[in-house]
This record gives C-alpha cells, sequence and structure tokens, in this order.
C-alpha cells in the first residue's frame, strides 16, 4: 500500500522528514497488524481451543495490561536510548512472539504470550511521539502525527482482508508465523534507514534549520522534571483520563469489532474481509483531515490549545452515535454508524501524539509524557475488551449494552479534553502562551 505524504510547501528545504515519518507510519502498520491478528482470528480459534466469550475477552486484553503497564519505562528508555533503537527492538520483540502465538494449544499458552506481545509492542509510541518531536516543527506536527498514528487503521484494515485470506489459505496457526516475519524483516530496514536528523546524511542544512524553526531542539526549554513532577500537572492529568475514555471506544473496533460483525450480523468469511475493513481504511483521510486542521489553525495563528482541542472534543462527541449501532434495524445501518463513530475516533486521535511534544518541559520528557498518556491509553485496552466480554455473557451475546456503554464514555472523554484541561503549553512555564496569560495549569491551583 502507499504511505501518505506530508504537505508540500516547505518541499523547498527537503524531504527527508516526511520519509522518516513513513517509516514510522509502516512500523505502526505492521503493529497494529499483529495487535489485530488474534481479534481476526478468533471466531475460528475458539472452535479449536474452547473459549468462552469471557476467556476470549481475557485474551484479548491480556496483550493490554502489560502493553499499558510497559508504557511509562518504555517511555523513559526511548529518551535514553532513543527511538532508534528502541524501535527495532520493538520489531523483533513482537515479531517473534506473533509467531509462537501461532503454535499455542491452549488458553494459559495464549495468555502469557499475549502478555509477552504488549511488552514487545510498548515502545512504539512512545518511540513514534519521540520521532515527531524530533523531525518536525510544531506547525507540522498535526500532520505527522496523524500519519503515524494512522498506521493503527492501516494496521486495522489490512488484517481483516490479510488474515482472513491467510486463514482461509493456511489456517490461523500460519497467519501468525507469516505476519512475524514481515517484522523481522522491517526490523531490519529500520534499522538501515532511520537516523536522528543531525545525524542522517541526506538532511540538508535548509531542512535541518525548518526542522529546529520553532521546535527548540538547539538547547532544553527548561531543566527535565521527574515523573512524579510531570505527575502534578493538570495537563497531565487530563491528557490520562481523556486519552483513556477515547482508546476504551476505540479498542472495541480493535478487538471485538471482526467477532461483532460475525456473531451479531452474520457476516461470513467474504464479507468479513471486504466489509469489515471499510470502516478503517475511511478512518485514516479522517485523522489526517484533523491533522491537516491543527496545523492550518496554528498556521492561521490560533493558540495550540485551540488547535488540539477542536478535534479531540467534537471528535469525541460525534463518536457517541456508536450508541445506536446496537439497535440498527439491518447490517447496512449498523455498519454506517459504525464506520462514523470510527472516524471520528481518529479525526479525534489526530491530536493525542502531538501532544507530548506540546506540554514536555524539555526534549527529554517528550517520551515520558507520551509513556504516561500512552499508559491510560492502554488501561482501558486492557479494560474494555474483558468489560466487553462480560456484558456480552451477561446480556446472552446481545451488544446493545455494551455499545450503550461506549457512546457514554465518549462523551465523557470530550468533556475531560474540553474542560478538564488548561492550556496547553510546556509544563512549568509561567508565560506559555501569550495569547493566553493564565497562571501555570498544576492541579493544585486548579
Amino acid at each position: 500500500m502507499t504511505t501518505p505524504q506530508g504537505p508540500t510547501p516547505d518541499s523547498g528545504v527537503g524531504r527527508v522528514r516526511w520519509t522518516i515519518i513513513s517509516m514510522a507510519f509502516l512500523a505502526t502498520t505492521i503493529n497494529y497488524v499483529d495487535r489485530a491478528n488474534l481479534g481476526v482470528a478468533l471466531p475460528y480459534m475458539t472452535e479449536d481451543l474452547g473459549l468462552s466469550s469471557t476467556a476470549s475477552g481475557v485474551l484479548l486484553g491480556a496483550f493490554f495490561w502489560t502493553y499499558a503497564f510497559m508504557q511509562m519505562p518504555s517511555g523513559y528508555l526511548v529518551d535514553r536510548f532513543g527511538p532508534r533503537r528502541m524501535m527495532f527492538a520493538a520489531l523483533v520483540g513482537w515479531s517473534v512472539v506473533t509467531m509462537l502465538i501461532g503454535a499455542a494449544t491452549g488458553f494459559v499458552i495464549l495468555l502469557l504470550l499475549r502478555f509477552l506481545l504488549g511488552v514487545g509492542e510498548s515502545p512504539t509510541y512512545p518511540a513514534n511521539s519521540k520521532i515527531v518531536s524530533r523531525w518536525f516543527p510544531v506547525r507540522e506536527r498535526g500532520i505527522a502525527a496523524s500519519i503515524f498514528d494512522s498506521g493503527g487503521r492501516a494496521g486495522t484494515a489490512l488484517a481483516l482482508p490479510l488474515i482472513a485470506v491467510l486463514i482461509g489459505l493456511i489456517g490461523w496457526r500460519a497467519s501468525f508465523l507469516v505476519c512475524g516475519v514481515v517484522g523481522l524483516v522491517f526490523a531490519v530496514l529500520w534499522l538501515r534507514v532511520y537516523r536522528d536528523p543531525g545525524d542522517h546524511s541526506a538532511v540538508t542544512a535548509a531542512e535541518l534549520a525548518h526542522i529546529r524553526s520553532d521546535t527548540g531542539q538547539e538547547e532544553p526549554t527548561a531543566p527535565e522534571m521527574r515523573w512524579r513532577e510531570l505527575l502534578a500537572y493538570r495537563t497531565t492529568w487530563g491528557m490520562v483520563g481523556g486519552f483513556f475514555c477515547l482508546s476504551f471506544v476505540l479498542y472495541f473496533f480493535i478487538t471485538w469489532f471482526p467477532s461483532y460483525l460475525v456473531d451479531a450480523r452474520g457476516f461470513d468469511l467474504l464479507q468479513l474481509g471486504i466489509l469489515g475493513m471499510l470502516p478503517p481504511l475511511l478512518a485514516m483521510p479522517a485523522q489526517w483531515l484533523g491533522g491537516l486542521l491543527q496545523d492550518r489553525l496554528i498556521s492561521r495563528g490560533h493558540p495550540v490549545s485551540v488547535a488540539r482541542k477542536v478535534p479531540l472534543v467534537s471528535g469525541l462527541v460525534l463518536s457517541s452515535v456508536i450508541v445506536f449501532a446496537g439497535q440498527a434495524p439491518n447490517a447496512g445501518v449498523a455498519l454506517v454508524l459504525l464506520t462514523v463513530s470510527y472516524c471520528a475516533l481518529t479525526f479525534a486521535a489526530s491530536s493525542l501524539w502531538a501532544l507530548p511534544g506540546d506540554v514536555a518541559p524539555s526534549p527529554g520528557n517528550v517520551g515520558s509524557l507520551a509513556g504516561i498518556q500512552g499508559f491510560a491509553s492502554n488501561l482501558a485496552g486492557a479494560v474494555s475488551p474483558i468489560v466487553v466480554g462480560i456484558l456480552l455473557d451477561l446480556t446472552g451475546g446481545s451488544y446493545v449494552v455494551p455499545l450503550t456503554v461506549a457512546g457514554l464514555v465518549a462523551l465523557a472523554g470530550a468533556s475531560i479534553y474540553a474542560f478538564g484541561i488548561g492550556r496547553i503549553a510546556p509544563l512549568g512555564t509561567t508565560q506559555p502562551d501569550t495569547t493566553s496569560p493564565e497562571p501555570p495549569n498544576r492541579t493544585h491551583q486548579d
């Protein structure tokens, strides 16, 4: 598939940064194919392994338990060792575990391997957020973050037809082996291509100057903070709470969505592979639109707070239409509603991975802040599939209650981003935004 390209107004200074973010996009795509493999294969694995809905929910959520709790250590390691080495380690680690999942013989082994998969994938997003802060000026970070994060949508979309075809041709076990091999090949390519801007032989002096034009990369903007100091700020906790809510809904699409189409709407393998990929595919341009909107608002002089919050709040409000999908009269209406919800979520998500670079008091804190909000996101990923599985067992397999809960959580997330986060600016600054001369947004001052 083709990778998205960045805007062209500054193409005269060089385009290596767009090659780098395209590599990050591809790494994220592979990440999500491997992550979503179990969700696509699950309806067929349950027959072989005798898994209940609750057991399936536990397996889907187990990945996120370790993935969530490794986010903060991984963010620290990304700050310590850099995105090049940490992304390579992540690619190798999760690819090997993916291959081993294909050999699993029961619930306990699958559970342990899902735990290990979460550990292996955990450096990916902190590394990508660090890449955005190192390679892009603030006015381009919206679209840059949207590009790499939309790899999640691409991976989810590809997983449905790709894994469905592999299962049909060679079985569900071999599908995991193929995905793992692809990840190992890309790990070698990553190590050969990626360098930081100042070390990359293809980066011109003009492009390096452009990258650093408004990022403060010449020297730290403030001393690095420890985690407990970062957690003293209202902005940090708003990022945590809002991302938890957004991810609670988003991970329904990553985990239970294929089962919903098969069990609740009667899709066969072919329909699952073709129609099931439409929501994540359409969600990709929705996310790019959110990133472009942010960059346009910033270029026109609007505060960063306004640019980031507009897609966050409006997208989460619109995503609550997921409530109506469970009671839709037919599969077509349900698929339209779910597609709108998914696109609205990714439109909102376009802001998420630019935030760590926006609020970090020092370049050395970007990975740590990405890890902190990533922990919240994936804690939701651990909780969401289990909640859905339990509700399905309690309601005899009906998706009405789980989808209603998801819609209410989306509205809660919109409220947090609208009212729970103060000004989006570097933590600890007294006048971070001349258009919004408020005091620093520490928790105890609010």
